[in-house]
């Protein structure tokens, strides 16, 4: 038994994982591509209305191949919504990065509430809650969120501008409750999100606010009505 057979009996094997090596790196080609697509079509339909059959033909992919990089939606949606998130995150960093105090801060991130929410279709943001994969991921995050809070609250008053006599862990849940009450009732399909968004952090944010810093917040108001 010779060098010869050897080689031929190595080469059908050599082939194939030659051949399952390329279709890894197809996939994992495809796999990168599929959250950024899915979310242009969660963002513009809605979650539900967005079938794993439109994603697919709008990557010009196989059924069988999206299921097989994700077994279900939930899983699909999952990347999406961790990927948006963390994208969002980055963009309110940099934003931050370039703000003076605590107002300037308020007034951008106003204006990227308002961007993010307006060219999103709202079902994206009421339709995604419902998956318990997602809500739990949810949730983490805002306890996060409400610790940086807290953190932005201290600035805010060692710049004087937020009084010093407030509970603001109790003015955080104050504020997720009426973000909460918002989505439920989908007061924004009666209101513009300006309207929406205004209120909540101008009027309702206002109190907490010294003299000072009511001053800035009037002026904000001037800037955005």
């Amino acid at each position: 038994m010779g060098f010869s057979f050897f080689l031929v009996t190595l080469l059908p094997n050599w082939m194939i994982m030659q051949e399952n090596l390329e279709i890894s790196k197809y996939k994992k080609r495809i796999r990168g591509r599929i959250p950024g697509v899915a979310l242009k079509l969660f963002l513009k339909y809605g979650i539900n209305s967005v079938r794993m059959d439109d994603v697919a033909k709008q990557l010009g992919i196989s059924k069988r191949t999206i299921y097989e990089l994700y077994g279900n939606k939930e899983s699909l949606l999952f990347d999406v919504v961790v990927i948006h998130f963390k994208k969002r995150l980055k963009n309110m960093e940099k934003v931050i990065s370039n703000c003076n105090n605590v107002m300037e801060i308020l007034l951008e991130v106003y204006h990227m509430k308002v961007a993010d929410f307006k060219s999103t279709n709202p079902l994206f943001f009421s339709e995604m809650v419902r998956y318990p994969q997602i809500q739990y991921f949810l949730i983490e995050q805002n306890n996060h969120m409400r610790e940086n809070s807290l953190r932005f609250m201290q600035r805010g008053i060692n710049e004087g501008y937020f009084r010093k006599d407030v509970n603001y862990e109790i003015a955080g849940l104050m504020f997720d409750a009426m973000g909460a009450y918002i989505m439920e009732k989908e007061l924004y399909r009666k209101y513009s999100i300006e309207d929406v968004f205004r209120n909540i952090v101008f009027v309702s944010l206002r109190g907490m606010c010294t003299d000072k810093g009511i001053e800035a917040i009037d002026s904000m108001i001037d800037k955005v009505l």
